[in-house]
């Protein structure tokens, strides 16, 4: 019998779907029986399974960059750009030398721009002369300053290492007013100023101009009757000349000043010591080319003068590269062993006449020389240019030794210091 209630009765839940067939996750009968066997928990496994669960879970890397063909054309025009910048900017530092100062230069040099010629070609002149630097980088800032077509042809008195500038400013002015100017050295010989003058462009053989003049004896200062030449009369200072001059007038103006010098030094304790004038002007050339440092001439004139009144030979290897007429390359033992009249080592006193031309302070020193016990002067290697001075043989063998020492550490050179 049908029982009553409210509405119909309910429909019955759906059955569940099939459980699909899958096979156990373990073995046996049935049984709810666990295997660790079955499973590999080894830590290879357990973190490959970490690197996959990071790998899911974690945020993936960012996509690479990818640069366009527009961008690398402009990155390669941005490159370009600055290596041009860079190139123009050193050209331009080049050509108007910001940081050449004055633009003065150094020193004296002589030269000739001929008529018509082109500023490549008086480029190149002052390019080799040592006037410019570069002989192209000169002829582009001369075109630039507008001012070659103002250039004059003529015989200018330049520097070395002079700016662009400077010399675009010597052209437009024109040649110099016909004035050369002359600066010999003191202590120089008459053969290298011989060869200063030919470069100045002076006319005429110095060397024979030289040998000897009406305006100067020799012999009133104490020269031997067979004295050959005028060296050690011809006094270094700078000289003036017009364009044109001779070396018989710069012979003329030296031997002028000479006589204005001479008679302002005091000769007495030279004489006291039976020295003429002329034996001073020995001293004092010798002095010259011994000495760097002016506070050493009346100390190293001591040395001369105590050698010379001990009878020991002066061993003053300058009068031999005098003779030799070799001023920078190292003397032989055989040249130095030779028996020549200049060869101080092996003749005692004074040699034959001047080896050079020596300056007032050195005739001055040589005239009065400072009282002292010292025979022996060398090198000293811890002040390139001084020297140690020494009263006795063992204390200059010592010096010799410490000398040689230091030559030795600076590889056979001239030693820099200690």
């Amino acid at each position: 019998m049908a029982k009553s209630g409210r509405g119909a009765p309910p429909e019955p839940p759906p059955e569940s779907p099939p459980e699909p067939n899958l096979p156990p996750p373990w073995k046996g009968d049935g049984a709810t029986s666990f295997d660790p066997s079955e499973f590999d928990t080894s830590d290879a496994l357990v973190n490959d399974y970490t690197e996959q669960h990071a790998a899911h879970h974690e945020h993936p890397p960012p996509p690479p960059v990818k640069v366009t063909h527009g961008q690398m054309g402009k990155r390669a025009l941005i490159i370009a750009g600055g290596l041009l910048a860079a190139f123009l900017l050193w050209n331009l530092i080049a050509i108007f030398q910001p940081f050449a100062g004055d633009g003065g230069g150094e020193g004296q040099v002589q030269v000739t721009v001929p008529k018509g010629a082109e500023i490549e070609q008086i480029g190149e002149l002052l390019a080799d002369s040592g006037v410019v630097s570069s002989a192209r980088n000169f002829g582009w800032r001369a075109n630039w300053s507008s001012k070659s077509d103002k250039f004059q042809a003529g015989k200018y008195s330049m520097a070395e290492g002079m700016s662009y500038s400077a010399v675009i400013d010597l052209l437009v002015a024109g040649p110099n007013t016909g004035i050369v100017t002359v600066t010999v050295t003191e202590g120089r010989s008459r053969y290298e100023i011989a060869q200063q003058v030919k470069e100045q462009g002076l006319s005429g053989d110095y060397m024979e101009a030289s040998k000897s003049s009406r305006s100067l004896n020799p012999r009133r200062y104490g020269a031997p009757s067979n004295v050959q030449s005028l060296e050690g009369f011809l006094f270094p200072a700078t000289y003036e000349f017009e364009d044109g001059a001779s070396a018989s007038q710069l012979v003329n103006q030296q031997l002028r000043a000479f006589k204005n010098n001479i008679g302002a030094v005091n000769m007495r304790f030279a004489r006291s010591k039976n020295l003429t004038v002329y034996d001073v002007l020995i001293i004092a050339s010798l002095i010259d080319r011994e000495v760097s440092v002016p506070s050493e001439r009346s100390t190293v004139a001591s040395v001369i003068y105590n050698r010379l009144k001990a009878g020991i030979a002066l061993g003053i290897d300058a009068t031999t590269r005098f003779e030799t007429r070799n001023w920078t390359e190292p003397l032989t033992n055989a040249v130095l062993q030779d028996d020549t009249p200049y060869n101080t080592r092996t003749n005692k006193g004074l040699p034959p006449g001047p080896i050079g031309n020596p300056g007032l302070a050195a005739i001055k020193a040589a005239a009065r020389p400072k009282s002292t016990d010292f025979l022996y002067y060398v090198a000293n290697p811890c002040k390139p240019g001084t020297h140690t001075f020494a009263k006795t043989d063992a204390e200059f063998q010592a010096a010799v030794s410490r000398y040689n020492k230091a030559r030795e550490a600076a590889g056979g050179k001239q030693p820099s210091g200690c």
